[in-house]
């Protein structure tokens, strides 16, 4: 199964590499993001175990021996392998048989939990993490400024072209879903709300077969979305639904409906960054959340164009969230990992980019190119903090990732200015 009109993926590179060390590869993140279609370009033949053909018969086929839906030419794609957990440990022991490399390629879409399977199949299958389309992925960005080389110290100004503000809106309420990239803005929107009705109706049952309360999850979903691009605790969620929604929800059924949603890949946080464990600054260890792609914010606070243009505020965290879900696809590319930073003196970074040797890079992510001088006069501010810590590690680039910009460029004081939709890989 080839689609002709498939658009490549930055993943792609990566599955190769892991193709080549690894007996088998897992591809996991939330539905309709592309995996399936992507293991297809990487593989000479597949299963899918959700395929309804026959009353479900592959399903079933899994069930009853999960060691015949192994049989078939390498690299052999196993769509939802979670369906059947079984299936894991079939392809652990099919690859500890035969010690052949670039045998399997697996996806699912939710993890999980571990009953009925023996073993972690650690050296055996690696999981690579798959995200919705980023812009340099769909078309919508230019890809002039490479994050790599950016982070390297290697950049070439460009002029970039104008931006408009209501293209930058569609881009959030579209989301990087391959279905919709070509739709209208109208009919783009319906996927995502579509997606989050699925996950809540029927995903968050068949991940463990536990009945919950749909009403409170959603009302969780809710909070999440009013608390995007922010800090908030597990307390501000609870409290958040209890002022806002008039519902109340206690702690624990939280910390539970969350760690759903990250088993589902509808959440995808970013983790706090410390500079080295010697600094004397004192890290904050809060999570920022984030969702597997912006488009879902918008779907769960109804956002359209004109409701986003007359909130600024929330436009500009959506903008936020936009670009750390591109940062994280190109940074994973090459072996960085993203990050945000917050200490206890009140400092923020937006975004942090941690590079495989120990190097890191400080990027803040401003929508309108009126707030640049500002954000640059902070970043500056706290390299100087960590070179005056003789503990802690300076990062090595200082850029402002923005909205309403036409060029990308180094200023005078050194910050470099990168425009959202001039960035790639």
């Amino acid at each position: 199964m080839k689609n002709k009109n498939y658009m490549p993926r930055i993943i792609e590179d990566k599955i190769d590499e892991y193709l080549e060390v690894f007996g088998a590869v897992c591809i996991e993140g939330p539905k309709w993001c592309g995996k399936t279609w992507t293991s297809f370009y990487h593989s000479n033949s597949e299963i899918l175990i959700g395929d309804p053909a026959g009353s479900f018969q592959n399903r079933k086929l899994a069930e009853l021996s999960p060691e015949l839906v192994l049989e078939g030419e390498i690299p052999r794609l196993i769509d939802e392998w979670q369906e059947v957990p079984p299936i894991w440990d079939a392809v652990r022991h099919k690859v500890d048989q035969t010690g052949e490399k670039g045998q399997f390629i697996l996806t699912e879409s939710a993890t999980p939990n571990h009953k009925g399977i023996l073993h972690s199949g650690a050296g055996r299958i690696a999981k690579l993490r798959m995200r919705p389309m980023s812009l340099y992925e769909s078309g919508d960005s230019s890809g002039k400024v490479s994050l790599e080389k950016l982070c390297r110290g290697e950049f070439d100004p460009a002029m970039t072209g104008e931006v408009d503000l209501k293209k930058l809106i569609n881009f959030i309420i579209r989301g990087g879903w391959p279905g919709s990239i070509h739709l209208p803005s109208e009919q783009a929107a319906l996927l995502p709300a579509e997606y989050l009705n699925a996950v809540i109706d029927d995903d968050v049952y068949r991940i463990d077969g536990i009945k919950r309360n749909v009403t409170k999850m959603r009302l969780l979903l809710r909070s999440l979305a009013r608390n995007e691009s922010t800090v908030a605790t597990n307390k501000t969620l609870k409290n958040d639904i209890r002022e806002v929604d008039d519902e109340d929800i206690d702690v624990e059924t939280v910390k539970e409906y969350l760690d759903i949603f990250e088993r589902l890949f509808i959440t995808d946080n970013l983790l706090p960054f410390s500079s080295g464990v010697r600094s004397s600054v004192r890290v904050k260890q809060a999570v920022k959340r984030h969702f597997s792609d912006p488009s879902l914010v918008c779907a769960l606070l109804r956002g359209t164009p004109a409701s986003l243009l007359g909130d600024l505020e929330t436009l500009g965290l959506l903008f936020e969230a936009l670009c750390e879900r591109d940062l994280k696809i190109y940074a994973e590319s090459f072996g960085g990992t993203l990050y945000h930073y917050q200490d206890y003196k009140g400092r923020e970074i937006d975004a942090v980019v941690e590079l495989p040797d120990g190097q890191w890079c400080a990027f803040e992510i401003k929508l309108g190119a009126n707030q640049i001088d500002a954000a640059a006069s902070g970043l500056i501010n706290i390299k100087k903090e960590f070179q005056a810590d003789s503990k802690g590690k300076p990062p090595a680039v200082l850029c402002i990732v923005c909205g309403l910009t036409n060029a990308a460029y180094q200023r005078a004081d050194g910050v470099y200015v990168v425009p959202i939709t001039a960035l790639k890989n």
